[in-house]
């Protein structure tokens, strides 16, 4: 099982389930997805603000949503800003050594 494969996994398993109910979800709340990146609520809020995370509002009192496979993406994108950061931060160490 690749890595991603076994992250999913583990997330939808940190989601309350009916009792009985062998369903994995698709969606979560926020306050899962802050307590899955161990930020505040209004973290995760502000994520979905700003677009960096992908959610929905469902329901008559609009509840957000995020898709399990959305906090997976942000996560990876995440990784790949953060390797593009410290790439330039040893350009720029090695052009002043």
């Amino acid at each position: 099982m690749k890595a991603e494969d076994e992250r999913l996994v583990m997330l939808s398993r940190q989601v309350l389930r009916p009792e009985g109910s062998s369903m994995t979800p698709r969606f979560v709340p926020l306050s899962d997805v802050a307590e899955t990146l161990s930020i505040s609520a209004s973290q995760a809020y502000a994520l979905v603000r700003s677009g960096e995370l992908r959610a929905i509002k469902v329901g008559g009192r609009g509840q957000w949503r995020v898709e399990v496979t959305e906090i997976e993406s942000y996560i990876q994108r995440s990784y790949e800003a953060t390797e593009h950061i410290l790439q330039e931060e040893r350009r720029k160490a090695e052009q002043k050594g």
